[in-house]
């Protein structure tokens, strides 16, 4: 799975900044963290972050009815998805071909060990 942090879009260009959003610094603080940029906690820079995502995805798990539905491997990505990214239409919904394939990379990696 890959996830994305909430981050401000500049007004200008509309492309995400690596300013978190009021909202994930809020969250970053009930975690324990001070990250208030993305790349503050992007490549586990920022345990905090990490192991409260990760607790998030055990709970969501042991939700899920079989096992194959298990989040296993993860990654955060360095940028928000955006329409100026490409990444989202212009209703807001994730355009999956185009995640993958620019992700590709990022993806594949999951599937090496």
């Amino acid at each position: 799975m890959v996830s994305a942090l909430q981050c401000t879009l500049d007004p200008d260009t509309c492309e995400p900044t690596d300013t978190l959003t009021e909202q994930a610094v809020e969250f970053c603080q009930r975690v324990g963290s001070r990250a208030t940029r993305v790349s503050d906690i992007v490549g586990r820079q920022d345990e905090a972050v990490y192991r409260a995502i990760e607790e998030g995805i055990q709970r969501v798990n042991g939700n899920a009815a079989a096992r194959p539905y298990h989040i296993q491997k993860w990654a955060i990505l360095e940028r928000d998805f955006s329409i100026s990214g490409g990444e989202l239409g212009p209703t807001m919904k994730l355009k999956r071909l185009t995640v993958l394939e620019k992700y590709k990379d990022i993806i594949d990696s999951f599937y090496l060990e």
